[in-house]
């Protein structure tokens, strides 16, 4: 009996090693190819990539959102609108080539008294299209993304709702309202299946959707690590990728029904909020020091 349970944890330690060399490998094999910085202290919290491949990046400091054409390093200034909205900033932001609209989250105040904006713009030219403040006395607009229905799914994270604005609307209609998405940031899709992540209770959702599109009660995701301050989350080649703000890292998350094995890509971020897949590159934001990081889509 003693011999087989010094052999189970000898086991157990040769499995925990391999695992560790395994994630270690995978967190700093990815090498960054490319960096857009902004403005300092513009707080870049989300990024999008244009069909052109620009670089779109939110500032949660300022009014502008900035744009660094394929190739650049720096992002300038694509849309100001101080003259009309005042001292406001940008939280989400996500292109939508095939209705060349540019989404963004507008934040009106600070702390927990905010208030919200959904705007849209022409992808192309900046110029102004759909505005639609959340409703209630509180909430925070933090991040979309368009589904396979086409509809657009915005997260509330101060509301703890998701809207959907389906195509032709004109304005989003009430998803869910549950009390696991009080703090709700990431959303993304997983082929059909829509996925959250709470950066208040740091957990991982499947919200079921029906034939006719009505939600049904998030379902808890279960990942083998902690994630840590989850915050933006997009989908690709059957993967979650999310960043962790309180991790310092952007981690690459594979779903198994409920549970989930959770891998670090790239660690030593400051404040990383933002994650964008495109193709063979992932480009990840880190807001506390103002730049954009694009680096290997990991295998």
């Amino acid at each position: 009996m003693p011999a087989n349970r010094h052999t189970s944890k000898t086991f157990a330690s040769v499995l925990s090693l391999a695992a560790a060399i395994v994630l270690g490998a995978a967190a700093h094999a990815a090498d960054p190819k490319l960096v857009v910085t902004t403005d300092p202290g513009s707080d870049p919290e989300s990024v999008t990539l244009a069909p052109d491949g620009s670089l779109i990046l939110g500032s949660a400091a300022k009014p502008v959102i900035y744009r660094a054409r394929k190739g650049e390093t720096e992002g300038k200034v694509f849309i100001d609108v101080a003259a009309t909205e005042g001292n406001v900033s940008f939280l989400g932001v996500l292109a939508d080539a095939p209705t060349n609209t540019l989404w963004a989250c507008q934040i009106i105040g600070t702390g927990k008294n905010r208030h919200s904006i959904l705007r849209s713009f022409d992808l192309e030219s900046g110029a102004p299209k759909l505005r639609w403040p959340l409703p209630g006395e509180i909430n925070l607009c933090n991040d979309f993304v368009v589904g396979p229905d086409k509809a657009l799914y915005v997260a509330d994270t101060f509301g703890s709702k998701i809207f959907r604005l389906k195509p032709g609307a004109s304005e989003p209609e009430l998803l869910i309202e549950d009390r696991t998405l009080d703090g709700v940031d990431g959303i993304t899709f997983l082929g059909s299946e829509l996925y959250v992540n709470n950066m208040i209770s740091n957990n991982l959702y499947r919200i079921p959707l029906d034939s006719s599109g009505k939600a049904g009660a998030p379902v808890q995701i279960w990942p083998d690590h902690p994630i840590k301050g989850p915050d933006g989350m997009r989908a690709a080649n059957g993967k979650l990728y999310l960043t962790e703000n309180r991790n310092g890292r952007a981690s690459m998350v594979t779903v198994n029904g409920d549970q989930a094995t959770v891998v670090p890509i790239l660690e030593g971020l400051t404040r990383p909020t933002a994650i964008e897949p495109a193709g063979d590159t992932l480009w990840v934001g880190d807001r506390a020091k103002d730049k954009a990081i694009a680096i290997p889509m990991p295998k």
